[in-house]
C-alpha cells in the first residue's frame, strides 16, 4: 500500500501542477532521523500524527521540532480522552505504518486533516515521509496547503 500512497501523492502533486522534490534514502523512523536523511533542518519537517479523540480518529500535522499539546486538541473537540492510533489501527486506516503516514487527508487518506497553526510559518518549505519509511518529498509550504486544505488551529507547544 505505501507505493500506491507514493504514487498517489506524484499524481496530485503532478495534476496540480506542483513541484516538488523526491528524495529516497535509508528507512527512518523518526524526525530527527528523517532530517538528516533529507538534509534538512528538523522545523521543516511535517510530522503527521493519527490520533484516535474519543471514537473519531484524525490526522494532525506539526513542525517536527514542535510537540503536541494534547490539552489543546481535547478543548478543540471536547474530548477527555486522546491517544495515538495503535500500529493495527493506522494499517486498518491507512494501510500504512508507524513514521510513514503523509500529511495529506482526502482523497490520499480517509481521514479529517488538521494542522498546527505554526507549520510553514518558520520554514517556507515543509519535507514528509510520502507513504514509506524510504521515500521524502519536499516542497513549499504554500502549495502542500493549497493541495491539502487542512482546517488549522493551534495545538503545539516548544
Amino acid at each position: 500500500m505505501s507505493s500506491d500512497t507514493l504514487e498517489q501523492i506524484r499524481q496530485m502533486l503532478q495534476a496540480a501542477k506542483i513541484e516538488f522534490k523526491e528524495v529516497e534514502h535509508a528507512p527512518t523512523h523518526t524526525s530527527e532521523e528523517s532530517a538528516r536523511a533529507r538534509g534538512e533542518p528538523l522545523g521543516v519537517g511535517a510530522k503527521a500524527l493519527v490520533l484516535r479523540t474519543n471514537e473519531t480518529f484524525r490526522l494532525f500535522v506539526l513542525p517536527a521540532d514542535r510537540k503536541l499539546d494534547w490539552a489543546a486538541v481535547k478543548r478543540k473537540f471536547e474530548v477527555k480522552k486522546v491517544r495515538f492510533a495503535t500500529a493495527e489501527e493506522l494499517l486498518d486506516l491507512t494501510g500504512l505504518v508507524p513514521g510513514s503516514v503523509p500529511p495529506f487527508g482526502s482523497p490520499i487518506l480517509p481521514i479529517e486533516l488538521f494542522a498546527d497553526e505554526s507549520l510553514g510559518m518558520q520554514h517556507d518549505r515543509i519535507a514528509f515521509n510520502a507513504g514509506s519509511l524510504t521515500h521524502s518529498i519536499i516542497m513549499q509550504a504554500v502549495d502542500w496547503e493549497s493541495v491539502s486544505k487542512p482546517q488549522r488551529f493551534a495545538f503545539t507547544k516548544d
